[in-house]
């Protein structure tokens, strides 16, 4: 029976979805119940995840749902993307969401710049769990501006000669394939290029596994490039292309950014409304006290809208028509979304919502980075702002 939960948050968005939709999600929960929740809290502590777990997923199909199927893909949409990330989310850490995921933003780049054989050497052993791929872009000098980046790739001979750092590389420790952002000419976005670099190229190193706040199980690096020799073929596309591509690659990470927040805040209303309907005080439940029920329904109302403007960003998207001003926004209003319900389901928690082992508590450490990770919220202002004053 649907509950009144279901129906407000889960109902109107169901004519969105179509029966592969539906058969996704059902695998998608299957795996988090089996593989994911039961060991969630484990990895969090650990900071890291097991090798195997690639693997498995791939198998259950939740790697690169929305790629060709020719490469290894499920040749689904966007919103095949969105229902995965709401249920790794549901798993209770969003870093399981975002190592599994990290070749969401890598591989792009392989797909939209690459040649047919470098996208058939490439893909597929990634999208199979034998490989882990990372986009490396940011860098100590260069985070949201990426015209500043000073990495650089100079032609040596037949091949090129890589060198500088890379900063908060998600999956960086663990990848085999990074997808690095380098210059190759002194202007700020024509001189930029992508280059496929395999992690066991004499002179790439993991200069420092990094710890964070959330986010804890995925790993999280900063690497080094010392003179790596790379063969001609790890250009990613004409020389002077990269920036392009990275544009609309941010767009897809800002969307999914903002599918882990309106997942975070539905997960966190969940956990509330069910701590507030067992826990009692005063001789009653404490769903009963006017100040914890309002709480709820302003958390719910939040949660509505960011589900709302994800899954219509979501559908833009997938129609080709977002646009990175709508992503930037909708990245804003999810990420503000989840940082406050999981505010407030803390507090609704008390006690248990300070523990470690708590859904709640971890979630509310993950929604922190949505305001940085992937531009920050002052640079998502920027971005709409220019659309707005520059049209």
């Amino acid at each position: 029976m649907t509950t009144g939960l279901e129906a407000l948050l889960d109902a109107p968005f169901e004519g969105d979805l179509d029966a592969s939709h539906h058969m996704f999600r059902a695998a998608c929960a299957r795996f988090v119940r089996d593989e994911v929740a039961p060991h969630a809290h484990a990895w969090e502590e650990a900071e890291a995840l097991p090798p195997d777990l690639w693997r498995r997923a791939a198998d259950a199909g939740l790697l690169g749902p929305t790629f060709p199927q020719a490469l290894g893909g499920g040749g689904g949409d966007v919103l095949h993307l969105v229902v995965s990330t709401e249920a790794l989310v549901r798993g209770g850490s969003v870093g399981v969401a975002a190592g599994l995921g990290s070749l969401e933003i890598a591989l792009p780049p392989v797909l939209h710049l690459g040649t047919p054989a470098q996208q058939a050497a490439l893909v597929p052993p990634v999208l199979r769990g034998e490989r882990v791929a990372a986009l490396c872009v940011t860098e100590p000098g260069a985070g949201s501006d990426v015209a500043g980046v000073r990495t650089t790739a100079r032609r040596a001979g037949d091949g090129w000669a890589l060198s500088g750092s890379k900063l908060f590389v998600t999956s960086g420790v663990r990848a085999d394939l990074l997808v690095v952002l380098a210059r190759t000419g002194p202007d700020p976005h024509v001189g930029l290029s992508f280059f496929a670099v395999d992690k066991a190229t004499p002179g790439v190193a993991v200069s420092r596994a990094l710890q964070k706040t959330g986010w804890r199980a995925s790993d999280t690096a900063e690497l080094a490039f010392e003179d790596a020799r790379l063969p001609a073929d790890a250009l990613l596309g004409p020389e002077g292309a990269a920036f392009g591509c990275l544009m609309q690659t941010f767009v897809r990470e800002r969307l999914l950014l903002a599918a882990q927040g309106h997942a975070i805040a539905q997960v966190c209303l969940e956990d509330a409304l069910a701590h507030a309907r067992r826990r009692e005080a005063f001789g009653r439940p404490i769903v009963g006290f006017q100040v914890v029920r309002h709480k709820l329904a302003d958390m719910a109302t939040r949660t509505l809208a960011a589900k709302a403007a994800v899954y219509r960003a979501a559908a833009r998207l997938r129609d080709g028509a977002c646009l990175p001003a709508e992503a930037a926004a909708v990245k804003n209003l999810a990420g503000d979304v989840a940082r406050d319900v999981s505010h407030e389901a803390v507090q609704i928690l008390g006690g248990m919502g300070y523990m470690r082992e708590t859904r709640a508590e971890r979630l509310s450490r993950d929604a922190r980075l949505l305001s940085i990770g992937g531009g920050t919220r002052e640079v998502m202002n920027e971005v709409i702002a220019r659309a707005l004053v520059d049209a």
